[in-house]
Formats: structure tokens, C-alpha cells, sequence
């Protein structure tokens, strides 16, 4: 496999990752924990490499616009919504549990 992502591809899925992390902080951030636009900017950023790089890492520039810097724009900004969304609801489930449960008593 060859990777061609450049830093151009990189940095704007970087910039993608940030503002999908924070735009789940500012909508659910109240109902979990503060660290959900890490959580769910990780998992954005993880998962369109995957995407941009293995899934469609084989396709042509031709079959793939627009491409930026290697990165498959397109693909990336709406296949990598399933993995970032179905993370931003097991932290909210999850978290949601835990303050449930209330603090341990020992």
C-alpha cells in the first residue's frame, strides 16, 4: 500500500476532526463528559484516515474528486460521520450510566 496523503490532506483533515469534536461538545457536551471533543475528534481523525488511505486508498484521482493533497474529501467528510456519531453516543451512554450510578461509596 502506498500512502500519498500530504501534509495539505493532513491539516485539512485535522481542521475536519476539530470541528466535528467540538460541534459534539457544543450539542451533547452538557450530558457527558468534557472530553468529548477529544474523544470524538480522535475517532473522526482515525477514522478518515482509514477511509482516505485503505478504504478508497486504491482509486485513482480521476474516480475520486475532489482529492486534496491525497486526501478523498468527500468520502471522508461523510463516511467518517457513522464511526464519529456511533462514538459520540457510547460516550453519552456510557457517562450517562456512570453519573446514573452516582458516586461509589467505599
Amino acid at each position: 500500500m502506498q500512502w500519498d496523503l500530504g501534509f495539505g490532506g493532513l491539516a485539512l483533515l485535522g481542521v475536519m476532526s476539530l470541528v466535528f469534536g467540538v460541534g459534539a461538545q457544543f450539542i451533547v457536551g452538557r450530558m457527558t463528559t468534557r472530553w468529548l471533543w477529544l474523544i470524538a475528534g480522535a475517532t473522526y481523525f482515525v477514522a478518515g484516515l482509514f477511509i482516505s488511505e485503505v478504504w478508497f486508498g486504491r482509486a485513482t484521482a480521476a474516480e475520486l474528486q475532489p482529492n486534496i493533497d491525497g486526501l478523498s474529501f468527500d468520502e471522508v467528510l461523510l463516511i467518517s460521520l457513522v464511526p464519529g456519531v456511533a462514538s459520540v453516543l457510547a460516550t453519552w451512554f456510557v457517562t450517562r450510566a456512570a453519573r446514573a450510578a452516582g458516586p461509589a461509596s467505599a
